[in-house]
């Protein structure tokens, strides 16, 4: 029994660190071979579903007669424009179409095991390319509220003394997003895998409608929510 034990625990380990391994897809022949990541391979794909159906949904557009595809499509967007103009105010407003575009790309790829693909944020330099957009976007924020010199001045706020803890947040935060957003994901993976190696009929459906599909979407609510903070307070 030990021997069974310790042989189906090893299969367990080993299925995992597979599934886990950032795999190389393919290799472009250029510089000595640049591998392609699956990570990679997977935004492209996610990038050609929504280039496809935003070209779909555009068709026809009517300003006096919209079909209901067109008020559908208006409804979600007006949701998202007013949800980060709630948090981000007039002077936000420039930030929002980023804002819109990386919570539908990281809604998607969390939900992508629904559709047998490996979530692209599994990847660590996916979530790192994330956070690190974001944290160039709510500094030039602050930049492009105050100027030079007010930005500058900023990190001697409230007081002189927090000069090193105001520049060490700019490290923290990307940090922060990244390692957020790289666990939680991670973590709904390495679940679900451990639900279909152990009962793979049946028990894994209503897992996976949390771990894939609510704890995905509420992932990218966070990292969005937190995105949008951050650049309210660099521009107040």
């Amino acid at each position: 029994m030990s021997i069974k034990g310790g042989s189906e625990t090893g299969n367990l380990s080993s299925t995992l660190m597979e599934e886990l391994e950032n795999k190389t897809v393919f290799t472009i022949p250029v510089f000595g071979g640049i591998p392609v990541a699956e990570s990679v391979v997977v935004t492209w794909v996610i990038m050609a579903v929504l280039v496809v159906l935003s070209l779909i949904l555009v068709r026809n557009l009517s300003v006096e007669n919209p079909s209901r595809k067109q008020l559908l499509l208006e409804t979600g967007i007006s949701f998202l424009q007013n949800f980060f103009q709630d948090i981000l105010g007039e002077e936000g407003k420039r930030y929002i179409p980023y804002l819109m575009t990386t919570v539908i790309y990281i809604g998607i790829a969390n939900i992508a095991g629904v559709f047998g693909f490996t979530p692209p944020t599994k990847d660590l330099n996916v979530t790192i390319g994330l956070a690190v957009m974001s944290i160039v976007l709510i500094e030039y924020a602050g930049f492009h509220k105050r100027g030079a010199k007010g930005f500058l001045k900023s990190f001697m706020e409230p007081v002189p003394i927090m000069l090193p803890i105001n520049i060490l947040e700019i490290a923290i935060r990307p940090t922060s997003l990244c390692m957020r957003l790289f666990g939680n994901v991670l973590g709904s993976f390495v679940v679900m895998k451990l639900l279909e190696f152990i009962c793979p009929a049946v028990l894994p459906i209503p897992f996976s409608l949390y771990f894939d599909v609510f704890d995905g979407f509420i992932q990218a609510y966070v990292f969005v929510f937190l995105t949008s903070l951050f650049i309210k307070e660099a521009i107040e």
